[in-house]
């Protein structure tokens, strides 16, 4: 018999108690239950404080103030997605403000130097936010990928005012995570940064520029 023969027969004849896993104890964890009010201020702190923005708004001026957002700030075009109801839309506005509107209709390989060189601007939906770390959640999918999130310089999430949670645990437990997730599931608290060895924090290095939050009440 070899030794390795050896090691699984004893492993096979050992005899013990049934394993359990260790009590939970998620009380670290927990927060004040904060008011909505309470959120949406720590979230909108947070955010700016990593050179973020955030505008509220309302279901019926969002589309508004999204096309004054791009105005002045002097977007070109703006990447959506084709099926969400945030890019149906934008597609059924008729607001003279808004650039034109580019979609996610075909492989990556057959526009990549469009989408790197010419795509001023996309917009995604959110899973909802963190007031505690002033995160964004985003599950990217076919109709919106996770390059729209990564590639344009300015980035547009929508925030829903009632999908904003305290903390990532109070988010992951709402939503039910553990029944399913995305291949890819993005936690962004601001535009995109680096440092270099001397500490030297620079933004839009290896992602976008700018990160623009429409909270909807």
């Amino acid at each position: 018999m070899s030794a390795r023969e050896a090691i699984l027969k004893r492993l096979r004849q050992r005899t013990g108690g049934e394993l359990t896993a260790p009590e939970r104890d998620y009380s670290v964890l927990e927060r004040p239950d904060w008011s909505r009010e309470e959120k949406l201020d720590r979230f909108q702190q947070a955010m700016e404080s990593v050179h973020g923005e955030v505008h509220q708004t309302t279901e019926s001026q969002w589309v508004m103030r999204l096309a004054e957002v791009l105005y002045a700030k002097g977007a070109r075009n703006l990447l959506a997605s084709r099926l969400h109801p945030i890019g149906q839309a934008l597609r059924q506005s008729d607001h003279p403000a808004l650039p034109p509107l580019l979609d996610y209709s075909q492989p990556i390989t057959a526009w990549q130097p469009e989408l790197f060189n010419d795509v001023d601007a996309a917009i995604t939906s959110t899973r909802g936010a963190i007031a505690e770390t002033g995160s964004l959640i985003l599950w990217p999918s076919t109709d919106e990928p996770r390059l729209m999130s990564l590639v344009p310089p300015l980035q547009v999430a929508v925030l829903y005012a009632n999908e904003l949670y305290t903390t990532f645990q109070e988010a992951m437990r709402a939503q039910n995570w553990s029944a399913g997730m995305p291949g890819n599931a993005l936690l962004i608290s601001g535009p995109s940064k680096t440092a270099d060895i001397e500490q030297t924090l620079a933004y839009g290095v290896h992602g976008p520029r700018e990160l623009v939050v429409l909270v909807i009440e």
